[in-house]
């Protein structure tokens, strides 16, 4: 009788560890399907189209003003970081917007999400406001 309890208690042990890596990044708390625009900058509206999409865990996507970048998401909810940043090359009238945009973004360390509004924002108190687009 000893035999049958092991095997089921080491199955019931590995179910509870699948639990334990569920996604933790933004996407699972409210970022997942939606395209975010960028509104302000530091208070400061942004005239060019700016957006951020999270398709899968760890990946973070996005339109500039006048290329398309993408990364990955380094930390979980609620933290922020920015890695393997890239870019393409194309040149726009924009370009120093986007550059601002970049600069930015990669300086912050916090999100929240809290219905249609997306926050980022670091310790140097700069943040950068979007909302849903869906």
């Amino acid at each position: 009788m000893k035999l049958i309890y092991a095997p089921l208690l080491a199955f019931a042990s590995l179910l509870s560890l699948v639990g334990c890596f569920g996604d933790e990044t933004l996407r699972a708390y409210g970022g997942r399907g939606t395209t975010w625009q960028l509104r302000e900058i530091d208070k400061t509206p942004v005239a060019a189209l700016t957006t951020l999409e999270f398709p899968k865990p760890g990946v973070i996507t996005g339109q500039l003003p006048c290329n398309q970048m993408t990364g990955q998401l380094m930390t979980p909810y609620p933290w922020f970081e920015i890695a393997a940043l890239a870019t393409t090359r194309m040149v726009c009238p924009t370009l120093r917007e986007e550059t601002d945009v970049l600069t930015a973004l990669q300086q912050m360390d916090l999100v929240e999400i809290k219905g249609s509004v997306l926050l980022l924002t670091n310790d140097a108190g700069r943040e950068m406001l979007f909302t849903a687009t869906d």
